[in-house]
């Protein structure tokens, strides 16, 4: 299956159920896994954490959206909280804190992860920072590990609302696809 945004890029996608497994993942030998927004709580999701780790663990590429971003929260050991009105809408100012670059961003989310801002943190896979940030209420909107090729945003890349201030997102991600070791990427 392809989407635009994937076709533009030359990628072939394979859409898997929310019920996958790692061996699911991975039969299909990815080049990169991509983690979609939810529904749920992350808090609750104990199986696509799971998965996530397992993608971790043998470093391969990887993007989280939306509920892919607090999955990968947990996955590093990050706590998640339900924000009390949530983020909704178009127009919500995040900050790139690599770039310093604001974006125009779309959110539909009621969950956050909570990483420090302040620090580089140590986690099981390696570094961790928070790469981009709600210029509203300084929640987190985006991780990035340091050490692999990893990392999600919370907003909505694929929502062109600025209108295509975050496709560069979707470039990074064929860029780690393709640059990233084979070794250890496929079962």
């Amino acid at each position: 299956m392809s989407t635009p945004a994937s076709t533009e890029r030359g990628i072939e996608v394979h859409v898997l159920p929310a019920t996958a497994t790692v061996e699911d993942v991975y039969a299909v030998n990815p080049d990169g896994v991509f983690f979609s927004n939810g529904p749920g709580d992350p808090e609750k999701a104990d199986h696509p954490v799971s998965v996530m780790r397992a993608v971790l663990e043998r470093k391969t590429p990887l993007f989280g959206i939306c509920f892919g971003n607090q999955i990968l929260g947990r996955a590093l050991g990050f706590g998640t909280y339900k924000l009390k009105y949530g983020h909704r809408g178009i127009n919500q100012p995040v900050q790139d804190r690599t770039t310093g670059k604001v974006e125009v961003t779309a959110h539909n989310h009621g969950f956050a992860v909570d990483a420090p801002l302040d620090r580089v943190s140590d986690t099981p896979y390696g570094r961790a920072e928070v790469s981009h940030v709600c210029l509203n209420d300084d929640v987190v909107e985006g991780l990035h590990l340091l050490d692999q090729p990893a990392f999600s945003v919370q907003y909505h890349p694929e929502a062109a609302a600025g209108p295509h201030d975050a496709a560069y997102l979707f470039d990074r991600f064929t860029s780690l696809m393709s640059t990233a070791p084979m070794e250890g990427r496929r079962a």
